[in-house]
């Protein structure tokens, strides 16, 4: 039922939100460009233009990585004359591929403005385009760090439910009740067996992505290391998920509903092969609160940006408040048989 029914039509949905959600094409405005005349009013009022408000600094920072499209700069040409204006978009290498919708968006408001008010006359404005060098943000850089965080999840989640299950049913958690060992060591220990297993994994999934398709790692083993580290607290939490799971299961039928009850909306929605920017605005907070979508963004931030664990600190302790909740609610549901 779950398979052949339900998967389908999340997917249907999920991606029937994506085609009918327009591009959103991110510029920023230089410091010294003009804001006191039409063109800019009309530019604002354009539902697919994101306009970042941030220091001139760090827009150019942006744009060397692709982050953003252009930077726009308002010129006064002739105040009493036509053109009035000129607008100077300074793009980069790396936005190459949205560059082309952005000059259709503001040359529809240069003509929008032709039409209106200056029939007869020369045109409002007009365009000057620099293309700076940039890094090419490139499918891998994105995908690889998506599939990195699902592969934790479902081992997480799968990984630790059967093993753990299997264990109550064949009665060896009732035996070991028998004994001394307390349940916070038999956790530990099948725990860690997992992170051993999966760690060796994601050395596998980061060595294929690095050299065989040039997956960016900016500050080469450094950023490996750091990304090891960041795979290590996401399995770890989300491997209190599959204890929840165990717990909950009545039989090994019943495992895969609750697991992909906890995976698939991560899977879909965690920003795994597209962004979360790309879901309608409503859909959005809740793509923002799981907890996939803050490892994924954690893992690209520290691959492609070079931030450091420190700089992704908000999304560790999102994962944390996860981690935390998740195991205070696994030993409340863990069974001996």
């Amino acid at each position: 039922l779950f398979f052949s029914f339900l998967f389908p039509i999340i997917f249907i949905l999920v991606f029937g939100f994506l085609s009918s959600t327009t591009p959103v094409i991110k510029v920023a405005f230089a410091e010294q460009s003009s804001n006191q005349n039409e063109l800019y009013s009309k530019l604002l009022e354009k539902s697919n233009l994101k306009i970042k408000a941030q220091p001139e600094k760090i827009s150019m920072q942006e744009l060397e990585k692709g982050h953003i499209t252009a930077i726009l700069n308002i010129k006064e040409v002739a105040p009493a004359a036509y053109p009035k204006y000129v607008i100077e978009i300074t793009t980069s290498t790396a936005a190459a591929d949205r560059i082309g919708l952005l000059q259709s968006i503001i040359q529809q408001v240069i003509a929008e403005l032709d039409l209106v008010n200056f029939p007869k006359r020369p045109t409002y404005a007009f365009m000057q385009k620099e293309t700076l060098p940039g890094r090419e943000y490139r499918t891998i850089d994105f995908i690889l760090p998506g599939q990195l965080g699902f592969s934790l999840l479902s081992a997480g989640v799968f990984g630790v439910a059967f093993i753990f299950f299997n264990l109550r049913q064949t009665l060896v958690l009732k035996r070991f009740f028998a004994t001394p060992i307390k349940r916070t060591y038999i956790v530990f220990g099948e725990g860690l067996g997992r992170i051993a297993f999966q760690m060796i994994t994601a050395v596998v999934i980061l060595s294929i992505g690095h050299f065989a398709f040039k997956f960016t790692l900016v500050n080469q083993w450094v950023t490996f290391i750091e990304l090891m580290v960041l795979s290590l607290i996401g399995l770890i939490v989300f491997m209190g998920f599959g204890f929840i799971v165990s717990g909950m299961a009545k039989s090994d039928s019943t495992i895969p509903p609750f697991a992909n009850l906890i995976t698939l909306p991560q899977f879909l929605l965690g920003g795994t092969f597209f962004s979360v920017e790309a879901f309608p605005k409503w859909l959005q907070p809740i793509s923002k609160a799981l907890p996939l979508t803050h490892l994924n963004a954690a893992l690209r931030d520290v691959a492609f940006e070079g931030q450091s664990l420190w700089q992704v600190k908000s999304e560790i302790g999102i994962l944390l408040l996860w981690g935390i909740g998740a195991y205070f609610f696994a030993v409340r549901v863990f069974k001996w048989e």
